[in-house]
């Protein structure tokens, strides 16, 4: 399991299963489960089909993995916390893999370094292919036990976030390539054009963090109150066309719009505008295409959307101000968010912002939250513990959900985090401002 997304492990041998507790009321029952995880696992070989052999090795640097790599992980997580701790006399496939596919799980020992995975040029993508199936046609043995119902829930949600990260990260690999080579043919669907409105929140005291109904990661709670002043939040998020103006204006060029660290990085790398733009183009995983004004902006960093929001007069919201309004806690003129609108991935085909409404889809939208535990937070022992309690520090929340983000992987609650200056994911922003 990789850093990004707010993740957490299963719980190692031998550890009490807190974690299997807290999931407990989450889990499906068996044969939706069952459906679940076989969805998963195609949607996953699906996402990846488009892609040669080399495309499958490409690691463009050190944040990103090759796809290859994210096939072979996620199998090497059934076959590890599942299989091989529950299925009575299963053997390994090949004892030497998880060295290769552990990605920084301490409690599972010695693994690869993580920048060089793009090395890894066998075993071949046909075999990590044939070690996928052979995994999940083992699995199909434990699919009915009730007692391991949080971890396969907890699974399929760990493949899930790799299917996001496979597409971000070939998206990265393809970029490099000076011919643009798409992963996918044909034309992007054009944005639909959005009035922005202030929805206005009235402040008080909101209940923030998991209600404990369904899945949840364990940085989503413990549930508690927070004191919000009153705000506004805008209704639809920032688009290219506002971003070109904020170009156009100098904002690249304009130290006092930048926070110090942002500034220097700016200047540092060069930056000129959102990663993947050129001239009037952007690079998609359809290629090189004509940039749509009215579609969001994405693929931004902290420093920029901090920088943009205060060129326009306003701010990023607060983690908790977002979760407010989604949940529409006191605003009676402003019902609830379904997590499951918007733009989200529903199929093997390529992910593309098209300023759909609602707080959820297109892309993951920054906040001024710093990455912290919630109050009352307790990280689980075990492996459990090393995939969030650990890096709550230095890194931004993120909310909503991003156009390569699985449908039914988002909700209110979800808190994804990334360090100021990353910006290989669909992010993007919305604008706050006081009251």
């Amino acid at each position: 399991m990789e850093l990004r997304h707010g993740a957490v492990g299963p719980v190692a041998k031998g550890d009490p299963t807190m974690a299997q507790e807290r999931l407990r009321s989450s889990a499906q029952d068996e044969p939706q489960l069952a459906d679940s995880f076989r969805k998963t696992r195609a949607l996953t070989e699906a996402l990846a089909a488009p892609l040669s052999e080399a495309d499958a090795m490409i690691q463009s640097m050190e944040d990103a993995s090759p796809a290859k790599w994210h096939l072979a992980h996620t199998t090497w997580f059934w076959e590890t916390f599942l299989l091989r701790d529950h299925a009575e006399g299963y053997r390994l496939y090949d004892a030497e893999w998880p060295f290769l596919f552990n990605s920084y799980y301490e409690a599972e020992g010695a693994r690869h370094t993580r920048c060089d995975r793009g090395m890894i040029s066998r075993p071949s993508l046909a075999e990590v292919l044939d070690y996928r199936s052979a995994v999940t046609e083992a699995m199909e043995r434990l699919l009915g036990r009730e007692d391991l119902q949080p971890l396969i829930t907890l699974g399929i949600a760990h493949e899930q976030q790799h299917q996001e990260l496979l597409l971000t990260d070939i998206k990265h690999g393809l970029f490099q390539n000076p011919l643009g080579p798409p992963m996918w043919e044909g034309s992007q669907q054009a944005a639909a054009e959005r009035v922005r409105e202030w929805q206005e929140h009235p402040g008080g005291i909101a209940l923030i963090g998991h209600d404990g109904e369904g899945f949840a990661f364990d940085n989503e709670g413990p549930r508690h109150r927070v004191l919000l002043e009153p705000f506004a939040l805008a209704s639809s998020l920032v688009t290219n066309g506002e971003w070109a103006e904020f170009i156009a204006d100098g904002g690249y060029g304009t130290a006092s719009l930048w926070l110090s660290d942002g500034w220097a990085w700016v200047q540092e790398h060069r930056i000129a505008s959102p990663d993947y733009w050129r001239g009037e183009e952007h690079f998609t995983l359809q290629g090189w295409v004509d940039r749509d004004p009215s579609a969001p902006v994405t693929h931004i960093s902290f420093y920029e959307a901090d920088a943009f929001a205060t060129w326009a007069g306003a701010r990023l919201p607060t983690e908790f101000e977002w979760e407010a309004v989604a949940r529409g806690q006191h605003a009676e003129e402003a019902p609830a968010h379904d997590p499951a609108g918007g733009n989200q991935l529903d199929e093997a085909a390529p992910p593309h912002p098209t300023g759909s409404e609602g707080l959820f889809g297109d892309c993951w939208q920054f906040t001024r939250s710093a990455y912290l535990p919630y109050p009352r937070y307790e990280a689980p022992s075990g492996a459990v513990g090393e995939y969030n309690g650990k890096f709550m520090s230095g890194q931004v929340v993120l909310r909503g959900a991003s156009c390569a983000t699985v449908r039914g992987h988002s909700r209110a609650s979800y808190r994804n985090f990334f360090y100021p200056h990353q910006r290989w994911q669909f992010t993007g922003l919305r604008l706050a401002k006081d009251l």
